[in-house]
Formats: structure tokens, sequence, C-alpha cells
């Protein structure tokens, strides 16, 4: 758009100038040398040599089919500024020579003919240099670029450098600080059911869920530990296992039921593992805070959401003192966050407590 209005514009002021000098005007071959020789300089940026020489050839051709005026070199010009731009500097100036020599030849003899050669061997100076400043413009402001892009991958690689030694560090430290716990009270668990079943004792169940949910714990934390260390999710952590997860609650003690509504499909890895993590972390709460209180799970697929509450009858109550999130709900929170969803969590309104989140679900 803004190569034509230029073309238009240098058109235009050839032809005021043709028809503003003395004499008969530029005729029909006149007009049609400008505007061919102006709408050339329309291309410049595809193909500035063929450019140049179609312009120059053109308006070479009106200087000698009229009064060479100066104003016949505009698009000229133009065209010696577009070819140096482009880096053809010997093109721009064989090109010169020949239209300056024509030009001069075609001028009427004395001082008038050389001064304004002199003139238009000024502008075409000028053309040539304004074309390798603005050539040399271009190739800083690509240079610059590279320079941006480079520096910004610099900054992503040491970010995800920083990240990686992050995790490991972390990965380092939950080994250290969880690993031999849980493998302590799973040993300790173990040896007492085993103590248990060889004096023909009933094992309790209490016993038996510790058992069990330590070694669940020691199978995740070692899944965490892999994903900390490689930066790849395990499978296997998502509502797939939710029937595993409330059979370990009931073992526990809690009167856990499930619900699920909707036409059930594959969700999304992250949102899958979340909902799964809710779940988890609602349930453990309702065991530690509301004892073995009848505890009701519902999982409803939506069209763009899915829909996770778990409702107890605890001993929570709507006009209680107020919940102080802990680590749970705070986590609860961010990853529900995290995936654009929302999360309510507090008494119900008839006693006990309730978690409610919706996770939307990515368009397919």
């Amino acid at each position: 758009m803004i190569d034509t209005g230029l073309v238009a514009v240098i058109g235009g002021a050839v032809l005021l100038a043709a028809y503003a000098a003395s004499g008969p005007g530029p005729g029909v071959g006149g007009v049609a040398l400008i505007a061919v020789g102006s709408l050339a300089l329309i291309a410049h940026r595809r193909a500035p040599v063929p450019v140049l020489v179609v312009t120059a050839a053109c308006m070479l051709g009106y200087a000698v089919h009229t009064e060479p005026v100066t104003s016949a070199a505009f698009p000229v010009v133009a065209g010696v500024h577009a070819v140096t731009r482009a880096g053809h500097r010997a093109a721009a100036i064989a090109v010169s020579v020949v239209f300056l020599g024509g030009f001069f030849l075609a001028s009427p003899p004395g001082g008038e003919g050389i001064e304004r050669t002199l003139l238009l061997h000024g502008w075409f100076l000028s053309a040539g240099v304004t074309g390798l400043i603005d050539k040399n413009w271009q190739a800083y402001l690509h240079q610059t670029e590279q320079r941006a892009a480079e520096a910004e991958r610099t900054r992503e690689e040491a970010a995800l450098r920083r990240a990686g030694e992050e995790r490991l560090r972390i990965a380092r430290e939950l080994h250290d600080s969880l690993t031999h716990s849980i493998s302590i009270v799973k040993l300790q668990a173990g040896v007492a059911v085993h103590l248990a079943r060889k004096r023909g004792e009933e094992v309790p169940e209490a016993l038996l869920a510790i058992q069990e949910a330590s070694g669940e714990a020691m199978r995740e934390l070692r899944a965490t530990l892999e994903v900390l260390r490689t930066d790849v999710v395990p499978p296997g952590t998502g509502l797939a296992r939710l029937g595993e997860l409330v059979e370990r609650a009931r073992t526990a003690g809690l009167a856990a039921s499930v619900t699920v509504t909707g036409p059930q499909r594959p969700l999304p890895g992250d949102v899958d593992r979340a909902a799964y993590r809710i779940v988890q972390e609602a349930l453990t709460n309702v065991a530690r805070h509301a004892g073995r209180a009848k505890t009701a799970v519902r999982l409803a697929y939506g069209a763009d959401h899915v829909s996770i509450r778990v409702e107890d009858e605890g001993p929570a109550a709507q006009d209680g003192p107020p919940v102080v999130p802990g680590t749970g709900l705070t986590g609860m929170r961010e990853r529900v966050t995290a995936l654009g969803g929302t999360l309510h969590a507090a008494p119900r309104p008839g006693g006990g407590f309730c978690v409610h989140a919706e996770l939307p679900l990515e368009e397919g």
C-alpha cells in the first residue's frame, strides 16, 4: 500500500511537471511512457534491477520524445535508491551513467543542458548514498533482532537448567527426609502383622490399613522422585485408580461411596491427575478431621468440564470457627487455579464439609 501510494505520487509529480512546462505537452506517447516507467516501481522490492532498467528506458524515451526536464528523472532516482538498497551497486551505477549520458545528449546545447545534467548527477548520487544507508540500517535491525532472539533463547536455556537443578535438589531432600521414615513405618507395620498372624491373633484393620497406605506412599514417592529427576510424568495416577483410592479409605474406616454421572471418557493428563489428587486429599482430610464420618464422592462429566465433589457428614458446622486452609487445601487450590478451574471448600449448611472443584476440559 505504501509502495503504491509512493508510485502514484512520483508519477503524478512527473505528469504535473510535464503539463506545467512550456510547449505542446507530453502527448499520448509521453503519458504512456511516464505511466509505464512509474508503475514499474511497484515491483521494486521483488525485482529491483529489471524495474530500474524498465523505468530508466521509459523515462529516457520520454526525455528524448519531449524536451528533457529534470522531473523526468524522478522515477529513475527512486529506482536507483531501491537497487542500491538491494546491494546491486554496479547495476545502479551503470544505469545511472547511461541515463545521464542520454539525458545530456538529448538536452539542447548550451549551459542549461550541462546544468540540468549536473543537478541530476547530484540527485543520483544522493539516491545511491541513501540506498546504502537504508541497506546498512536494515542489516543492523536484522542483526539486533537475531541478538535479541539469541538472548531470549539463552535465558530460556538458563531458566530450564536452573529448574532442572532445583528439581534434583527437591528430589534429594524428599528422598532423604521421607523415604527413610515411610520405610520404617511400612517395615514396622509388616512386622506387627506378621507377629499377629504368627500368634494366631486377628490382625486389626487399622494396622492393615497402615501397611497398605505406607506401601502406596512409597510407590507414589518413588514415582514423584522419578518425575523430579527426569521431568516425565508417570502413568497410572488418575481417575482410573479412583476405585482403589476409595477402597483404601474404606479399609481405613471411612464409610465412603462413589457416584459417577455423565459419559465417562479419557481426560487430559493434567486434569486427570489433578482430579485424582483432589479426591485423595479430600479423603485424607476427612480421615484426619472427621473420623469415620460418612463420605460421598461424586464425579460428574460435563460437555466442557469435569466436576469433583467430596462431602462428609463430620462435625464441621457452617457457623463454627472459620476454616484455616492448610497445606492440603492450598495445594488443591493451586492445582485447580493452574488449570483455570474453580474450587470451593467450606462447611456444609447441614453440617459436615464439602470440597467442590470444577476443572475445564480442552476443546477437541
